[in-house]
């Protein structure tokens, strides 16, 4: 049952999603955060682009290619404060996250007959197998999209001062 092909096109579909779900939007949604302790929309594609590269797209290529190593290491809760993510400029971010989608859609595409079951016995989690990470880089988009629409949806009550319950239950 487990379809790479499926995952790769999905990423590749989210690429644009993305693209789609950051535009237009103005500096004040940017900003906005949806409650206490909630990311905005600034930090979450910063988020994005750092997992990107750091974590799903390093991780599986180390799970792939040297699985006997240690895992590169990584913190993307500290990385909000420690790479002043609230600093960054929103369309250089973007940018840079849309092209790295794309590096990382070409390299899975680029794959000969990978090892999917192949994985690293992670210390505290056991083994972590490269179908473990490229499942959850798709979990993690879905994830972060839903959080996306969610922020959306909780400015738009605070910009209008409306009740958005007829729209239905969030």
């Amino acid at each position: 049952m487990f379809n790479p092909k499926y995952i790769f096109d999905q990423l590749e579909i989210n690429k644009s999603l993305f693209e789609n779900l950051f535009s237009g939007i103005s500096d004040d949604l940017i900003l906005f955060q949806p409650g206490d302790g909630k990311w905005c929309l600034l930090e979450i594609i910063c988020h994005l682009s750092d997992e990107e590269r750091e974590d799903f797209r390093a991780r599986l290529q180390h799970v792939l290619n040297s699985p006997e190593a240690p895992l590169p290491s990584i913190d993307p809760q500290a990385w909000v404060k420690s790479r002043d993510y609230i600093h960054q400029d929103f369309q250089i971010v973007l940018a840079n996250f849309l092209e790295e989608r794309k590096r990382s859609v070409d390299w899975l595409r680029s794959l000969e007959n990978p090892d999917w079951n192949r994985y690293y016995q992670h210390p505290k989690f056991g083994p972590m197998s490269a179908k473990l990470f490229l499942s959850n880089w798709l979990a993690h988009d879905f994830l972060h999209i839903r959080q996306i629409l969610f922020t959306k949806h909780v400015f738009l009550g605070k910009m209008t001062g409306e009740n958005l319950k007829y729209a239905g239950e969030w």
